[in-house]
C-alpha cells in the first residue's frame, strides 16, 4: 500500500516498486521523492515511512527489508543506498541467491534534522540521531549519537553540530 500525503512530492521519473508481501510506503507532507529514485521491497516485510519535509535526492535506492523509518526534515543526497536487509551466505555449498536473508538488525531509522552525504550507504541496524550529519561517501551501520558529524569507511566522528571538533587531524 502507497500513501502519498497530498502535500508531498513523487517524481514520475521515480519508482515505487509495489510490495507482495504487504510492506507500506507512507510518504509524509511537504517530502519530495526525486527523479530516479528506487524503491524496493528485498529481503523483509519492513515498512517505509518517510516523515514530513524529507527530500531524497536522484539515483538513491532504498531497499525497505526490515523497515526503513525517516524523522522530519531529513536530507538524503544523491546516490546514496538505504539497505535494510543483508543476504545470508554461510552455507559455502548453497549458492548465496539460494539462502534468503538474514534476521533483521533492526531495520533503518533516522532520526529529525539528519543530513546524509552524497553516496553513502546505510545498512541494516543504523540508528542515526537527531541533527546528525553523515559526510559524503560514509557507511554507517549501527548507531550514531544525537549531533555527531560522521565520515568514513570506517565511520569515526570529526564533530559535534556544536561546534566542537572531535578527531579531527
Amino acid at each position: 500500500m502507497i500513501e502519498i500525503h497530498e502535500t508531498a512530492r513523487v517524481s514520475p521519473l521515480a519508482d515505487l516498486e509495489p510490495s507482495l508481501r504487504g510492506s507500506r510506503y507512507v510518504i509524509g507532507p511537504g517530502s519530495m521523492i526525486d527523479a530516479f529514485v528506487k524503491v524496493k521491497p528485498a529481503g523483509g516485510r519492513g515498512d517505509l515511512i518517510i516523515g514530513a519535509d524529507c527530500y531524497v535526492n536522484s539515483g538513491c535506492v532504498l531497499y525497505t527489508g526490515h523497515g526503513i523509518r525517516l524523522g522530519k526534515n531529513v536530507l538524503i543526497a544523491a546516490n546514496c543506498t538505504l539497505a535494510a536487509t543483508n543476504h545470508e551466505f554461510s552455507d559455502p555449498s548453497t549458492p548465496i541467491r539460494s539462502q534468503g536473508f538474514q534476521p533483521s538488525r533492526g531495520g533503518i531509522v533516522i532520526d529529525d534534522d539528519v543530513w546524509i552525504g552524497a553516496n553513502c550507504v546505510i545498512l541494516d541496524g543504523a540508528h542515526i540521531g537527531n541533527g546528525a550529519v553523515i559526510a559524503a561517501g560514509s557507511v554507517v551501520r549501527g548507531p550514531v549519537e544525537p549531533f555527531a558529524i560522521m565520515a568514513g569507511n570506517p565511520m569515526r566522528c570529526i564533530g559535534m553540530r556544536n561546534g566542537s571538533e572531535k578527531g579531527a587531524s
